[in-house]
């Protein structure tokens, strides 16, 4: 695919990005397109492999392989490669509903399972996907009719949430002939996409042509329609005919931190929810103690959770910045456990971490530490920390297990400290009124590990309230698959 000898020919492109040191930092979005020659240069890059694990779409060892969605990869390259941009586009939507979201901000498990990653650098797939999408945003009247259904049912099908598989069950739903309805119960569209994740990495205008262009496809969406408040859980059971649960899984995971209960300690997505709000809202209320602005600010985690609370502080104008993980600092490549094709476990400097080094001239990171305690003002409000030292011992089992060094720990001033350690799950509350079983894990459980089927009959759920917290190219996969067994079951007890 692509051109014979493009990998030997041509090292890999970065797309632009905005450099925020030296023009200020603001909440822009920071990557900037491809041109069309870059782009043909980028997919040249895409070897004739024999066997591709780029869209592999599966998980080993716990990591993925290649693409979830099973986009056809070296295809759309070749197509690009060659100037049919039209053609390509539309062959990466066969398999994917929303590149505008996965050229921004998935991870891209496409590229740590790109066979030139084994000695190159990896073909700029991401990169490439968001020129098509832009390219497509600027011909939408070619694309309209891709979101168009062929024929409509008269089966009702309640959509709840609107994040990426909500998205994503909605879209295929409707392009398999169910009418939809989307109750978010947020005041805008996208759950996490519109409030988890910035500005800067993901533009709300973004996430807003995506609706719309599901709007004009036959999809309605309710806003500020939380379902088990304002809307009954069992009447949208009596007026639909199924039910795709796709709440995510909201709950943070916070860890026992004595002094952890200060003013000053919050969950990141409480911290980046409030921030969006303000940017897009100027009357949205202030909160001073959800603002990083001259404060020092401690970030706990390592994930892209993480990167963001970094990115969002900075802009906010913090003092100082430290970000905390309490496992080991990463290798620079590949370790003997981390082969190719599975994603690369490696030290990576996201563009938070980019910027606080522009900024403050030292990188933010501190690993194989972690807060052990917090001591506050006259006022309950945090002050600072006492940062531990982790080191890592094999138990009686052989498991690696952390323990704090107290004796080397010291105290460090702290005003504001966002944990970004992870979920623990989906709105315990909306499962007991929907009368959902979960599993070991706290997630809702289905009949079988490939199903979306819940244990109450014409309810299905997708995303990271079935598999826990992931990534959004995993979440637009559940909502397909999930949209799909949905429509099956609709088909046989109608007796089609």
């Amino acid at each position: 695919m692509g051109k014979p000898t493009g990998f030997l020919e041509y090292p890999r492109l970065e797309p632009v990005r905005q450099p925020s040191a030296t023009q200020g930092l603001n909440f822009a979005e920071f990557m900037y397109l491809f041109n069309p020659s870059d782009a043909r240069t980028q997919a040249a890059r895409c070897m004739d492999c024999g066997i591709p694990f780029c869209h592999a779409g599966i998980q080993l060892d716990g990591a993925s392989v290649g693409c979830p969605l099973g986009n056809m990869v070296p295809e759309i390259n070749d197509l690009t490669y060659r100037g049919k941009y039209t053609e390509a586009y539309r062959r990466l939507r066969l398999t994917h509903p929303f590149p505008e979201f996965t050229g921004r901000i998935c991870p891209a498990p496409c590229e740590g399972s790109c066979t030139l990653g084994e000695h190159e650098q990896p073909v700029a797939i991401k990169a490439i996907e968001r020129f098509l999408d832009d390219y497509a945003a600027a011909h939408p009247r070619q694309f309209g009719h891709l979101d168009q259904p062929e024929a409509r049912t008269d089966r009702k099908v309640a959509v709840i949430g609107s994040g990426p598989a909500g998205l994503a069950a909605a879209y295929y739903l409707n392009a398999l002939g169910e009418q939809v309805t989307v109750f978010e119960g947020a005041d805008r569209p996208g759950g996490l996409l519109m409030y988890g994740v910035p500005a800067m990495k993901l533009g709300k205008d973004v996430v807003l042509r995506v609706v719309q262009r599901l709007e004009a496809a036959g999809i309605e969406f309710k806003l500020e329609s939380p379902v088990g408040d304002t809307v009954d859980a069992e009447w949208l059971l009596e007026q639909f005919d199924a039910l795709v649960l796709c709440t995510g899984a909201p709950l943070p995971r916070m860890p026992n931190i004595e002094g952890g209960t200060l003013k000053g300690f919050y969950p990141a997505m409480l911290y980046l929810t409030y921030a969006t709000k303000r940017l897009l809202d100027p009357h949205f209320p202030a909160q001073a103690e959800l603002e990083a602005t001259g404060k020092d600010v401690f970030v706990v985690g390592n994930g892209d959770t993480a990167t963001d609370c970094v990115a969002t502080a900075l802009r906010q104008g913090a003092r100082s910045l430290t970000q905390l993980y309490y496992r080991n600092k990463p290798p620079i490549g590949r370790g003997p456990r981390n082969p190719w094709p599975l994603y690369p476990r490696v030290l990576k400097t996201d563009y938070g971490q980019q910027e606080a080094i522009a900024l403050f001239g030292c990188d933010p990171r501190e690993y194989a530490r972690n807060i052990i305690a917090a001591k506050g003002d006259a006022n309950g409000s945090v002050e600072s920390v006492l940062v531990a030292d982790v080191e890592w011992h094999k138990d009686a089992e052989g498991l690696l297990r952390p323990h704090c060094l107290p004796a080397d720990a010291r105290w460090r001033p702290a005003q504001l400290v966002l944990i970004a350690t992870g979920f623990a799950g989906p709105d315990r509350r909306l499962l007991k009124l929907l009368g959902l079983e979960t599993d070991v894990r706290g997630n809702v459980a289905t009949q079988r590990s490939d199903s979306y089927a819940t244990s109450r009959r014409r309810v299905f759920v997708a995303g990271d309230a079935h598999r826990g917290s992931s990534l959004v190219v995993w979440a637009l996969k559940e909502g397909r698959d999930a949209a799909r067994q949905c429509h099956q079951y609709l088909n046989e007890s109608a007796g089609h």
